[in-house]
This record gives structure tokens, C-alpha cells and sequence, in this order.
């Protein structure tokens, strides 16, 4: 090893995943090195270039990732030295995503994939290290260990999408035997304009033939085409389980050097053959995935558009939810999605009517507010906008009614209904200026006994779809300010919170509709999931927790801001989010919000566990009772 080879190797030894290689390795490594230097500015690849044959490490200064949002340049990442970045070739065959380009002068090593890949079938710990950070793009500590940067397949607010990402896959698979020719099963992909056979014994899959087998073994002449199958085919074959995730497949096909997968019914070679996973599909499977689908949110022109990209979010979340995947994620990754639809349907009417004469804030509340909403249930919200001077103020509202109106129609074309109780902001009770609205919080929470009428809870549940921030801190600061010590205030949600009906009789029985078009169904929103919901608020605004509004996400909260309590507030969130998934199921299931559960058609576990959920709700509201001084309510 010359000098130069020997310096980089020592260089790369301080970085993870170069410091897991032996000496041997990392030689070979630093003698296929190509150096690279940049000048200042000067881009390495960009967007929509073919993918290059190595991927890089910073030797000195900083490169630059960015992507194009809204049509400017983003920069996503910074790369300093000891960073990895360029791996897209090694997951993808697609071309770059993103843009890599010097900030300053600097040098880089190209590292030939070539050249690397072969050393990972022996360091299942540096391919896994390379996967599961490239996947979470988590930042590593740089006086040892190396970061690497995500370079589009896995982007910001994605890594965790694609770990439940659905995968379309072929579940009519060309079968064929090992005493099939070479030649037989040429004619049966070319017929059926497939590039790969599953050959099968009568337990399961025994290997694989594809396009490129035929290439390298019969075209070439090295076997002839009346040969047996059995002679050319890949084997063993990789097998799954159906329910494999994108990042687990795309894991699997690269630890195994492959390019498809075998689905099977107990994911081993001993079952049924179910399906075959490409690296086509996985590359397809992108398209649908939430980076992606707020990509295309942020392009759409009309209602219809807005429409079936949100059909799309609900064929993922069922499918997520039938892979038990943890719920918290799903409503994560809905929320994203779901707020980009609401922020672009304000976008199209702004577009429409021209830009606002004065700074906004469209806050959600409610569910929506809470980022909760997993199916498609009412739409809230309220608009306010700054203070203007009275000449102009009637004008500047009826600006704010008409874009509050043209939103709410076009978010009723989504499939997002009017809110019955028209808590909208085309309203003009909840359109009106940041003042006013001040006004409207000081009344409501200093005179709740007067306002108990036009007072609903949902309004202290609010979150900026698209704005001003600080409209929506004000909102904030007063509400806080208004929440201090204030008995009265505490009282009227205390007792809202126990107003509720309760979900189970003295003798643990289910308490159901006893007549109308739900007779005998269980209301699971109004009798389990709004009581926690409305204990949640509560006690955080009690506690002073800013910034969250989440139901889950409060109850893990106050189980650190009041420790005493702690069991009962983890026993709750738990209960909430096994109530949010029966009712999501539900929804999914009838097409509807889900909030009228036939107990006859869950399973007597399903019934059981239902059951339990509600059990930490009667603690909780003893604690609302202790807490609050609350002995009786209407």
C-alpha cells in the first residue's frame, strides 16, 4: 500500500462503518480510491443525474444536499468531514434525487461500489449500520463515527413511513418445475411478458431464473438451451413473509446480492409460494409513499386531485394497520399528509382570489388540530387575521370569509364534511381579527358560566395549518395566561370532561344506543375516546404544557409532569390509542367516521380487550374529581 493509500485508510479507520473493516479491507478500500476536489460551488451530481459507480466521503470541507422545494433550492443536509453521502446506488437504480455541492473547497473520496460491495457479505454489521442510518438519517457523533446522509431514496419525515410502506408485488408468479428446459421456460416469460420464474418442488421454492440468467448462461453458449432449469436457476431462493416492508426487502436483496424475492405463506422455502417481490416493485412502491404524496399534494390543481391522493393516504393506513404496525407512526405519517392537503386547499383559493390583503393564521381545531384524524370525519378550523385599521377591516374580512368559504367547499369535495355545529372559518363567528379573537378567549375563559353556550372544547385544540406563526403564539399566550389559576375556568372543563356518558354499567356491561339507526351499537367517540380526549386537554393546560396538542403525546407528558400519577396517565394513552385503532378499523370498514362500534362483530378478545381499555377512565376521572374539587356536575 503507497503512502497516499495508507493515509486514507488511516482516515477512514476514525469513521463508523470503516472502523468495523479489518486492515486487509480497508486497504483494498484506499487503493481503489479516487480523490475528488471541488472547487467552492462546484456540484458532484445533481438532481436527475444517472447514478454514479461510488459513493463519497468527506475528506475535507462541506458539500452541500439539497432537493427543490417549491421551486427554489433547499438544502436538506451538510456534509462535513467523515460524512458518507451518494448511496442512492446501492438502493436504487432510478437516478439522484438530490443535488451534492461544495459549500467551500473541498475533497472527497469516491469509493467504488464495485470495490466496497463484495466486502459486505462477510460485515453484516457495516451493511446494517449503512441501512438503518441511511434509512433514520440520524446524525452520528463525528469525533468517532462518520453521518450519513440521506440522498432521496429515505428523506426528511419519510425514514419511519418507509418501514410500513405498502408493497405491491406479483401474486400470479410463473411456476416451473426443475425438469423444465432452459428453452420452455424462455417461451413462458416471453408469453407472459414476465422476467422470472419461480422453480418449485412440491414444498416450496427451490430457486429462480430471471432474464439475466438467461443472458449470462444460455445466450452466451455456456449451457444449451434444452439444458434442465435446474442447471441455471438461482438458488437457494430468498423467501418472505408477505407483510415484508420496503427497507426490510430492499435489506434482504442487497445482504443477498439478489434482485427479487419470493413471497411465501410462512415466509420460508418449506410453504406455499404466494408471490414474487421485484426490485421493480420496490422502486414503484416509491411512488406511494408520503414523501411522494405530498409532492404531488404540493402540484395539485383541483379538489378532484386533492381527492384521490387522499384516497391513496387511506388505502395506507388500512394496510399499515393490518401490519400491525404501531399507531402512533400511522398518525404521524397521516397527519403530514393530511395537513398538506389542508394547506393546499387554501393555496388554491388564495390562487383564485388573489393574495390576502393582510398576514393570517388558518388554525385547525379539533381532531384535526390534535392530528388525530385518521378517517374522514368534520372539518374545523377558524381564521384570524391581523389587526387592520376599522376603515379596512370590513373589507379585509369579507377577503378572509370568502377564502374561509371557497376552502371549506373545496375540502367538502376532498371528502372532508362540513362541521354540523359550523365551527368553520367561513363562519363569520370564527373569522375575524387577532384582537378579536383575544376578546373571544378573555370572555370565554373569565365568564364560562355566561358562555357555556357558543364555548366548545375543541377550540383550545388548535394547530397552524398555513400562516403566521406568531398569530398563532398569541392565540397561545392568551389562552395560558387566561389558564392560570383560573378555578372557574378548570371547573366548567372538569366538568365537561364528566359529563360524558359512561361506557360501561355497574355490572361491566357495554352501554349501548338503545333506539334509532345505531340501536345496540356503542358509541366508542362519545362514550370512551372524547372523555380521554377531553381529560388530556385538561390536565395539560393545568400543568402549563405548551405546544402539544396530541392526546397520546399529552398523556405521556403529564405522566412526567406529575409523576404521582404517572401509572394512570400510561395506562390511559395506551387505552386511547387501542380505542383509536377499533374505531379507525371500523371507519375503514363501513366507509364512515367509525364512531358506532357493532360489539357483535368483534371477536370476544377484541370485546375483552375493549372492555379494559375502559377501565383507566374510571381512575382518571376520580382524579378530575380530587384535583379539581369537583363533587358534582350537570
Amino acid at each position: 500500500m503507497n503512502i497516499i493509500a495508507e493515509q486514507i485508510a488511516e482516515f477512514l479507520k476514525k469513521y463508523a462503518p470503516f472502523n468495523q473493516l479489518t486492515f486487509d479491507e480497508l486497504a483494498e478500500i484506499a487503493s481503489n480510491i479516487r480523490v475528488v476536489s471541488l472547487e467552492k460551488k462546484q456540484t458532484l451530481f445533481k438532481i436527475n443525474d444517472p447514478l454514479h459507480d461510488s459513493f463519497y466521503v468527506v475528506a475535507s470541507g462541506v458539500v452541500n444536499i439539497s432537493v427543490i422545494a417549491d421551486a427554489e433550492e433547499s438544502i436538506t443536509n451538510k456534509c462535513h468531514e467523515g460524512t458518507i453521502f451518494g448511496l442512492r446506488p446501492f438502493f436504487a437504480k432510478n437516478n439522484y434525487k438530490v443535488t451534492a455541492k461544495a459549500r467551500e473547497e473541498s475533497l472527497v473520496y469516491a469509493i467504488p461500489i464495485a470495490v466496497f460491495k463484495p466486502l459486505l457479505a462477510n460485515n453484516s454489521e457495516v451493511l446494517n449500520f449503512l441501512l438503518e442510518n441511511f434509512a433514520s438519517n440520524l446524525p452520528e457523533d463525528r469525533s468517532t463515527q462518520g453521518n450519513i446522509v440521506a440522498d432521496g431514496f429515505y428523506s426528511e419525515k419519510q425514514s419511519e413511513a418507509q418501514f410500513f410502506q405498502t408493497l405491491a408485488y406479483n401474486t400470479t408468479p410463473l411456476l416451473a418445475t426443475s425438469d423444465n428446459t432452459a428453452q420452455e421456460v424462455a417461451q413462458l416469460m416471453a408469453e407472459s411478458l414476465k422476467n422470472n420464474v419461480i422453480i418449485f418442488e412440491r414444498n416450496g421454492p427451490i430457486g429462480i431464473v430471471t432474464h439475466a440468467d438467461l443472458a449470462a448462461k444460455i445466450a452466451t453458449g455456456r449451457y444449451p438451451v434444452n439444458t434442465p432449469v435446474s442447471n441455471i436457476m438461482s438458488s437457494p431462493v430468498v423467501t418472505v413473509l408477505e407483510n415484508v416492508s420496503l427497507a426490510e426487502a430492499q435489506l434482504l436483496m442487497l445482504k443477498n446480492n439478489v434482485t427479487h424475492l419470493c413471497v411465501t405463506v410462512d415466509g420460508t422455502d418449506k410453504s406455499p409460494i404466494k408471490g414474487v417481490i421485484s426490485e421493480h416493485d420496490l422502486i414503484a412502491a416509491q411512488a406511494s409513499n408520503p414523501g411522494v404524496l405530498i409532492k404531488e399534494i404540493k402540484r395539485s390543481l383541483s379538489a378532484n386531485e386533492l381527492k384521490e391522493i387522499r384516497s391513496r393516504l387511506t388505502n395506507l393506513i388500512q394496510s399499515s394497520i393490518q401490519k400491525n404496525i404501531p399507531l402512533t407512526h400511522i398518525t404521524n405519517i397521516a397527519s403530514e399528509i393530511n395537513f398538506a392537503i389542508l394547506k393546499r386547499a387554501v393555496e388554491l383559493s388564495i390562487l383564485d382570489l388573489g393574495s390576502p390583503p393582510a398576514r393570517f393564521a388558518w388554525l385547525s381545531i379539533g381532531s384535526q388540530g390534535r392530528k388525530e384524524q385518521l378517517l374522514l370525519t368534520d372539518q374545523d378550523s377558524i381564521l384570524v387575521f391581523e389587526d387592520v385599521a376599522q376603515d379596512k377591516y370590513i373589507e379585509v374580512k369579507d377577503y378572509f370569509l370568502n377564502l374561509g368559504k371557497k376552502t371549506t367547499t373545496t375540502l367538502e369535495k376532498i371528502g372532508y364534511k362540513l362541521c354540523p355545529h359550523g365551527h368553520m372559518g367561513s363562519n363569520m363567528m370564527w373569522c375575524k381579527s387577532l384582537s378579536d379573537w383575544i376578546k373571544q378567549y378573555n370572555n370565554w375563559m373569565n365568564t364560562t358560566r355566561e358562555n357555556t353556550e357558543n364555548l366548545s372544547s375543541i377550540f383550545f385544540d388548535y394547530e397552524l395549518v398555513i400562516g403566521e406563526q406568531k398569530i398563532e403564539t398569541a392565540i397561545n399566550n392568551i389562552v395560558f395566561e387566561n389558564a392560570y389559576n383560573n378555578t372557574l375556568f378548570f371547573d366548567f372543563l372538569g366538568n365537561d370532561a364528566l359529563r360524558k356518558n359512561s361506557p360501561l354499567s355497574f355490572f361491566k356491561k357495554f352501554i349501548v344506543e338503545e333506539e334509532g339507526i345505531h340501536k345496540d351499537k356503542f358509541d366508542i367517540k362519545t362514550r370512551a375516546i372524547m372523555p380521554l380526549v377531553d381529560s388530556a386537554r385538561l390536565f395539560t393546560l393545568s400543568y402549563e404544557i405548551k405546544g402539544i396538542n396530541n392526546t397520546y403525546t399529552r398523556f405521556k407528558q403529564l405522566a412526567i409532569a406529575d409523576p404521582k400519577h404517572a401509572e394512570i396517565y400510561l395506562n390511559c394513552a395506551e387505552a386511547y390509542l387501542f380505542l383509536t385503532k377499533i374505531r379507525t378499523l371500523e371507519g375503514l370498514k363501513n366507509e364512515d367516521s367509525g364512531q358506532y362500534i357493532n360489539l357483535e362483530e368483534l371477536s370476544k378478545i377484541d370485546r375483552e380487550k375493549l372492555k379494559n381499555a375502559l377501565i383507566p377512565m374510571k381512575e382518571l376521572e376520580e382524579l378530575i374529581k380530587d384535583k379539581f374539587q369537583l363533587t358534582q356536575f350537570s
